[in-house]
């Protein structure tokens, strides 16, 4: 399930958002969370099954949902994580559109074409 990040997960949530590409300068990774931490409109979620596996990272603005980052852990990787954490996101946010950015964008479109029912 989907759960608020707060500051006592950071560590957990930096390493997460590492694996991303472009979040692998630590600097850039800082700022990152600086962004989650004080901005209203940006949003970061944690996914938890006995511990926490996944991190997905939303922008939000009046009408859209704007998928900035999403990653899982390694070791959980092709289980469907990434699938369930977009999924509870659109299921959270049913008044607006989820659209992903740039670097979310083929996994997002990836999770959408193999569930034609969203």
């Amino acid at each position: 399930m989907l759960i608020r990040y707060k500051k006592s997960f950071e560590k957990i949530a930096m390493g997460l958002l590492s694996f991303m590409p472009e979040e692998k300068e630590i600097k850039k990774l800082q700022q990152t969370m600086k962004s989650y931490e004080e901005k209203d409109h940006w949003q970061l979620y944690l996914w938890k099954d006995e511990e926490i596996i996944g991190v997905i990272g939303i922008k939000e603005k009046e009408d859209t949902v704007k998928v900035q980052h999403i990653s899982v852990n390694p070791s959980y990787r092709m289980e469907g994580i990434g699938k369930k954490m977009v999924k509870e996101l659109k299921e959270m946010h049913t008044n607006k559109k989820i659209v992903p950015n740039s670097s979310t964008s083929n996994f997002f479109h990836k999770c959408e074409e193999e569930d034609p029912t969203e």
